[in-house]
């Protein structure tokens, strides 16, 4: 009934993006109060602090194991796993779900259970800043729905509900009603670069703005390869730049983190929707790792 407190037993914190935002990573202050919950005013048993809705019951993480196994059922052979993938991989397949730049959202998982309920399995194809790191994204589809990847090719994935899938017994998931501002987090690029001086820094950059570019990023594209291609360009240069144009400054800087944590690198500018990065004082890393 609308107004009713909703009560969920998932075991995780409730995110808006869950593939997206890193909880470790503390906010500097916030555009809309945190006593605002996207969820609805007094509609969730769980309070909302302005990034998530975290748990408040201890979880047994034994148990969720043991149910998620329960529901799953034995392993599927090659033949069965072979009839889905020819039934769900094809792109006129009505049952997929498209996963942009807020990757694997909250209200995504109510809608992989919608397909669920009168499909086996359901095709995810995935664009933008989130194809960037398709491991993480097939992390938080299994963790957060309870089923399994069958299939992956570059951004297309098949997520399967189980043997012993009922919709009727599926989790609460109270959806949210908007999505919430953004926190305002720390400064990405600071002015002068940790281990160089203001001199080495403002030479760095003017080297990568006029360097070529070692990739050309569409906007809401597939990024599966960037980061390899990224790692392979550092064994011979210093600095990298990326053309963005037509990205957005948004997803510039959501990409510049993205790589920063999975190249490693250090972005070192974003200007006109170029990503300038440096690939680290090499120096220290030695010292560092003997």
């Amino acid at each position: 009934m609308e107004g009713d407190t909703l009560k969920s037993d998932l075991p995780f914190q409730f995110m808006y993006s869950y593939s997206e935002t890193d909880p470790s990573i503390k906010p500097i202050s916030f555009r809309e109060s945190p006593k605002f919950s996207p969820f609805g005013p007094g509609r969730l048993d769980r309070k909302w602090t302005g990034i998530s809705a975290p748990v408040h019951h201890e979880v047994d993480r034994k148990k969720i194991e043991e149910d998620r196994n329960r529901v799953l059922g034995a392993p599927l052979d090659d033949q069965e796993v072979a009839e889905l993938v020819e039934r769900y991989r094809h792109s006129d397949c009505s049952r997929q779900i498209n996963l942009g730049k807020g990757g694997v959202t909250h209200n995504t998982l109510d809608d992989i259970h919608n397909h669920w309920k009168k499909a086996e399995a359901v095709r995810i194809k995935c664009l933008g800043v989130p194809t960037l790191d398709m491991d993480n994204i097939c992390f938080h589809l299994e963790d957060k729905s309870g089923g399994k990847v069958i299939y992956r090719n570059i951004n297309i994935l098949l997520l399967y509900r189980g043997r012993h899938y009922d919709f009727n017994n599926r989790p609460v998931i109270p959806l949210m009603l908007w999505k919430p501002y953004a926190p305002i987090y720390p400064k990405l690029v600071k002015n002068v670069i940790e281990g160089l001086t203001h001199q080495e820094t403002k030479e760095l950059r003017n080297r990568g703005l006029n360097s070529h570019p070692l990739m050309k990023l569409t906007r809401n594209g597939v990024y599966v390869n960037v980061v390899e291609r990224v790692r392979e360009a550092f064994k011979t240069e210093e600095v990298v730049r990326l053309d963005c144009t037509h990205v957005g400054t948004s997803d510039c800087k959501k990409i510049g983190v993205k790589l920063r944590d999975l190249v490693p690198c250090v972005p070192i500018l974003f200007k006109d929707e170029q990503i300038i990065i440096w690939r680290g004082n090499l120096d220290q890393e030695q010292s560092s790792n003997p």
